[in-house]
């Protein structure tokens, strides 16, 4: 199996290089509107949104920022193909403008610009992020009533482009081989993630750092996993340090990248040389993983039915006997990005 992968330098506002209906699956962490590390770059887009700010007009504001990101999600639905899925990553926002405090809602409002361009929303997912202790709470203490909570979670938003679910050919191999464990399946398909915690990116690179956030690998992967199958293609619009990209060569899907800054490029070329142990790990880590699921429901005195066709360990459903896993043998930096070549894991002592 091999896969490719393209970073495009540009704005994701126009994604030109991107052609109609050749992506499956959009995961994605867009600039949060109305936290400040991103009024810089709203305010490049439309200065407007700049002067909104230092008159300290926050409805007005985050309407505007919300309008740029608007008109990333209208490309989303060209390239996407029917019945592909987009995966938003997003935070609410608190802040105070001209001396009232509020919440800005980001996800509510991202959510109504997909439906007004046609996408089914589907359920969502909260993850939630480590606070500081010392700043958990804002306003009067413990005095009432006017402290407020922390808001210590994220949305992952997911969203079908149109009405129909994506079509395959009876018994696609590729779509069995990608199936995940029955085990995995009630982790990821629950509405609450509470296993992953938000991670800081240390970033040499001066005027980067500023860019650093919480974007956990494990995210893009499960959703990857979840919503896409081999040879699939991944789209991240707003690229950043490449983890959408990462996470989809460790699954052994296709990806491609937007990122406005060519700087980052730089960072990524340093992450993409772990890729082969990094997806060595994540296989070993399921399979391990099931093994003790396995360990436990049989010390537990329940029955499996069936067999997994490759590691010959029980599996709880029929769906779950091809799973097929695969690590990253080999990465080909090539003039677009990169080319990944890899190894069918045949039994599990083999990772």
């Amino acid at each position: 199996m091999e896969t490719t992968h393209r970073l495009v330098t540009g704005d994701s506002r126009s994604l030109s290089q991107v052609d109609d209906d050749s992506v499956e699956l959009v995961v994605t962490s867009p600039p949060y509107p109305m936290i400040e590390m991103w009024d810089d770059l709203f305010s490049d887009l439309n200065p407007t949104i700049g002067d909104h700010l230092e008159n300290s007009e926050g409805q007005a504001a985050f309407a505007r920022m919300h309008e740029e990101l608007e008109t990333v999600w209208a490309e989303l639905s060209r390239v996407l193909v029917d019945g592909g899925i987009a995966c938003i990553n997003v935070g609410d926002a608190t802040r105070s403008v001209g001396g009232s405090f509020r919440v800005f809602p980001n996800h509510s409002r991202i959510v109504t610009a997909f439906e007004e361009l046609g996408f089914e929303p589907l359920p969502e997912i909260l993850w939630r992020k480590p606070v500081n202790s010392g700043t958990k709470f804002m306003g009067s203490g413990m005095i009432p009533p006017n402290a407020y909570v922390t808001l210590e979670h994220e949305y992952i938003l997911v969203f079908r482009n149109g009405t129909d679910t994506r079509e395959f050919e009876p018994r696609s191999e590729r779509r069995y081989q990608s199936a995940y464990f029955w085990e995995e399946r009630n982790e990821w398909f629950s509405d609450v993630w509470t296993d992953i915690r938000g991670e800081l990116q240390s970033l040499e690179q001066g005027d980067l750092r500023e860019r650093s956030g919480a974007y956990p690998f494990e995210i893009p992967y499960r959703l990857i996993n979840m919503y896409s199958v081999y040879g699939d293609t991944v789209l991240d619009p707003f690229w950043g340090t490449g983890t959408t990209s990462l996470a989809a060569m460790v699954a052994g899907r296709h990806s491609v990248g937007y990122e406005r800054k060519s700087e980052f490029a730089a960072v990524f070329e340093d992450r993409v040389e772990r890729v082969p142990d990094d997806s060595q790990q994540v296989v070993k880590r399921r399979l391990d993983d099931h093994e003790t699921f396995v360990e436990q429901r049989l010390a537990e005195g329940k029955e499996f039915t069936y067999e997994s066709e490759h590691y010959g360990v029980p599996v709880i459903t029929k769906q779950e006997r091809a799973i097929q896993f695969y690590v990253v043998s080999g990465v080909h930096p090539v003039s677009e990005g990169y080319e990944l070549s890899y190894t069918r894991v045949d039994d599990v002592e083999a990772v």
